[in-house]
């Protein structure tokens, strides 16, 4: 079986992360997914962002849920990774969807607990035909409990950092979740056989050196998180997307 080369925020090792020209690089190198991370402004907007200020991939500051999507779309958000990105947005859940027409791991990152994150990204997959190539998947318990009861039928992951992987496991099963995306120094291989007795799909996170690819094709991993999927697959074309744009190598 194919391990599934999944682009972390996007081609992230050399586009901005969680952009839609990170998104449309992974696409044309041929990833076989996306990541990305969603939050609320406050005017509850479901926009692409990982971290919860604006401060480090935005001229911003302060916040993600301080700021109104109107307020959001005057920041740019590709100039601190390079120049020839400048210009770049944090595009809303629903852009990414109607951009990228591969299958999407959306991570639920609540600003506080049950601050209607789930509802509402649910709402925008749902509005957008795309529940059935949407992986939704958080770090908290309670989000992925709340996105369930939201969904019944809805495909669920938990992400889990460290040991013990038998606890995520039992999360698993509480939430009716079909896979696990494990941190790649938590995915031993008894973690993994564990994962696998529970009927779990297991999907790695993050890998960008080939030696931690071979060591997970062979343990058996589902898939992998990378912010270089041009790397791991035989299709990509040579060189950065855009001339001059140096690819990021500080990333793991």
């Amino acid at each position: 079986m194919r391990c599934l080369v999944i682009a972390h925020r996007g081609a992230s090792g050399t586009h901005p992360e969680n952009t839609i020209a990170a998104f449309r690089r992974a696409v044309d190198v041929g990833a076989g997914m996306i990541e990305l991370d969603v939050q609320l402004t406050r005017d509850r907007h479901v926009v692409v962002i990982h971290d919860a200020t604006l401060d480090r991939t935005t001229d911003g500051r302060g916040p993600v849920s301080a700021v109104t999507l109107a307020e959001l779309r005057r920041l740019d958000a590709g100039g601190w990774f390079a120049p020839g990105f400048a210009g770049e947005r944090v595009p809303t859940l629903a852009e990414v969807l109607a951009a990228v027409p591969v299958p999407v791991n959306v991570e639920l990152k609540p600003a506080r607990d049950d601050d209607g994150l789930e509802r509402c990204a649910l709402g925008e997959v749902e509005e957008a035909g795309a529940i059935g190539r949407v992986v939704f998947s958080s770090f908290a318990a309670a989000a992925l409990e709340r996105l369930r009861a939201e969904a019944p039928s809805a495909d669920v992951a938990v992400l889990w950092e460290h040991d013990p992987v038998p606890h995520a496991i039992l999360l698993a099963e509480r939430v009716n979740a079909r896979a696990l995306h494990l941190r790649k120094d938590a995915a031993t291989p008894a973690a993994l056989s564990a994962a696998r007795a529970a009927g779990l799909a297991v999907r790695v996170w993050t890998v960008n050196a080939q030696a931690d690819f071979d060591r997970l094709v062979a343990a058996g991993a589902d898939g992998v998180f990378t912010d270089f999927p041009e790397r791991f697959l035989h299709n990509a074309p040579a060189g950065a997307a855009r001339a001059g744009t140096p690819p990021r190598t500080d990333l793991d």
